[in-house]
């Protein structure tokens, strides 16, 4: 398995309007082509968050865990289309309720994204995709800040996490 390389997204400026389009492997190269993302942090009731298990055939932080959603947005669609795709294909949640909690640019060595931030309270049954995740599972708060800065967890998941979560 693989990312498809030639998947087109969006090239947004900072404030998020599209001024132009790119693949998936112009936009990871190094170029630092803003393109946006949506992410979701799934709660329970109890305070824990879901975090999925990155795949090792991912092309950015392989077998890490990361945000509960995280997906890009395609070219055509609007962020909380995406959302609403990305949330029902990585965790099989279609009825759910996000509030959106900010908005930022992460930057990396090999690209930068502009990322829509959302939240939800969800108990209900979670099916982490078989050909997008490798697992996942509900983290408390304490477990999150004892692995945060070991390498276990993804960069921006850390980072997003502090700024949103932890603040």
């Amino acid at each position: 398995m693989s990312d498809n390389s030639e998947e087109l997204f969006p090239v947004v400026a900072d404030d998020g309007s599209v001024i132009g389009s790119a693949t998936r492997g112009e936009c990871h190269s190094g170029s630092r082509l803003l393109h946006p993302v949506v992410h979701l942090h799934v709660f329970n009731s109890k305070g824990e968050v879901y975090l999925q298990r990155r795949p090792e055939w991912k092309d950015i932080q392989p077998g890490k865990w990361d945000t509960s959603v995280g997906g890009h947005i395609d070219y055509g669609e609007t962020p909380e289309q995406a959302l609403v795709r990305e949330v029902r294909e990585e965790l099989g949640i279609t009825d759910f309720k996000p509030e959106r909690v900010g908005m930022y640019v992460f930057e990396s060595a090999r690209e930068r994204e502009l990322v829509y931030v959302h939240r939800t309270v969800y108990d209900g049954p979670v099916t982490p995709s078989a050909s997008e995740l490798d697992g996942g599972r509900f983290w408390s708060i304490q477990e999150i800040r004892l692995a945060m800065g070991r390498g276990f967890l993804t960069p921006n998941f850390e980072s997003e996490f502090r700024k949103f979560f932890l603040a």
